[in-house]
């Protein structure tokens, strides 16, 4: 049987040798889970935590990763707020002290919203991953990433899909002249209306906001909404036969390539003032195509490129 050791136990990481003088630019954990709330919903978190390790002539072999880990649990002690993000990376920072000069975390998940249907008044939950990314070094630096699911129908498709339509009635008519009801119409239009139809695809909104030096806390919910309004197209959740109408009504009176999305969010979000910085790429997931269509565009505060 092992006898326990007498006197302090060894610790390998302050041990030094002959690299240990060499900086390091990021050392900690990847793939912690962690229990957080995010604008009052549980989240079930992952955290990436990690410091620079700086160099110096009696710099150690490592750091104490279970003080990082440690820290971590002023996470979970409430909202997730600017605030707590930054007290515990001043923990990691203090409980390295000399050794590093740079404490950052990575907390990502998916929140989960509940969503109306568009006329049937039946609710369902959608998940929208996100992502915060804080670094602290003079300063606290705060970036929130939203990624929204969305429907894109194409424009050149539904031309393409009219212009057959067309075609189809002028052929179906050439012999009646003048002299087509409305009756006539109507019936063609139920059995022979969509020789052709365009295009749709789920597609993704990803939007990452650098927040203001005064932020109080993370506007996911309220970013969720900006984007969805702007694209009027969210993805649903229950539908009825009514809501799919709806839903098919929206696609055909908001047509957009990639390049139009990105515009319509750009134009959404650049007047906001508490964002320092503003991200935008949309993925269209084609399905026409076995590639995706992207286009990306960003703002910052004082200077507006599209």
């Amino acid at each position: 049987m092992v006898g326990t050791p007498e006197g302090p136990l060894a610790d390998a990481q302050a041990m030094k040798d002959k690299a240990s003088n060499i900086g390091l630019d990021w050392v900690g954990m990847e793939g912690i889970a962690l229990p957080v709330e995010i604008s009052g919903r549980p989240v079930s978190a992952f955290v990436n935590a990690g410091i620079n390790l700086i160099s110096r002539d009696e710099g150690q072999k490592g750091i104490h990763m279970s003080r990082l880990y440690q820290g971590l649990d002023e996470l979970t002690q409430g909202e997730l707020t600017p605030q707590r993000i930054e007290k515990t990376l001043n923990h990691f920072l203090s409980s390295h002290e000399g050794q590093t000069s740079q404490a950052n975390m990575r907390v990502s998940g998916d929140i989960l919203l509940s969503r109306s249907s568009m006329l049937s008044g039946n609710r369902g939950w959608k998940a929208y991953p996100l992502e915060i990314d804080a670094t602290l070094a003079d300063s606290l630096i705060l970036t929130l990433k939203i990624g929204v699911p969305y429907s894109s129908t194409c424009p050149s498709s539904a031309a393409l899909s009219v212009q057959v339509a067309q075609q189809q009635f002028n052929l179906d008519f050439d012999s009646h002249g003048d002299s087509v009801s409305q009756k006539d119409v109507s019936k063609w239009l139920i059995e022979r209306g969509l020789p052709a139809t365009p295009h749709s695809q789920r597609s993704w909104a990803w939007i990452t906001v650098r927040l203001g030096l005064n932020a109080s806390q993370f506007p996911v919910i309220e970013l969720i909404n900006r984007i969805e309004v702007a694209l009027s197209t969210p993805v649903q959740t229950v539908v009825k036969r009514n809501d799919e109408q709806a839903f098919a009504i929206a696609n055909g009176q908001n047509l957009m390539f990639c390049e139009d999305a990105a515009r319509r969010l750009y134009n959404a979000l650049k007047n906001q003032c508490h964002f320092d910085r503003v991200d935008i790429q949309v993925e269209h997931q084609e399905s026409l195509h076995a590639h995706n269509a992207v286009a990306r565009t960003s703002w910052k505060r004082g200077f507006y490129a599209a």
